[in-house]
């Protein structure tokens, strides 16, 4: 299993909860509690690492390259 550091902060206003994982880019969630948010973080990151086939190269071309 993975571990990934991530960031909660409390909105005053509001007093909900936002959590964000620093080392993957726009990963965040917010939730009202705090149990709420580190929850949903834990699945936004899940998605996050899933990979995305629409990402991935249709065709890899390899050729030999001499000097």
């Amino acid at each position: 299993m993975m571990k990934w550091r991530v960031l909660l902060e409390q909105d005053e206003e509001t007093e909900e909860w936002a959590v964000w994982c620093p080392e993957l880019p726009g990963c965040a969630s917010a939730g009202e509690t705090q149990e709420e948010a580190l929850a949903n973080i834990r699945e936004a990151i899940e998605l996050y690492l899933q990979p995305d086939p629409l990402k991935l190269p249709s065709e890899v071309i390899m050729r030999e390259v001499t000097v």
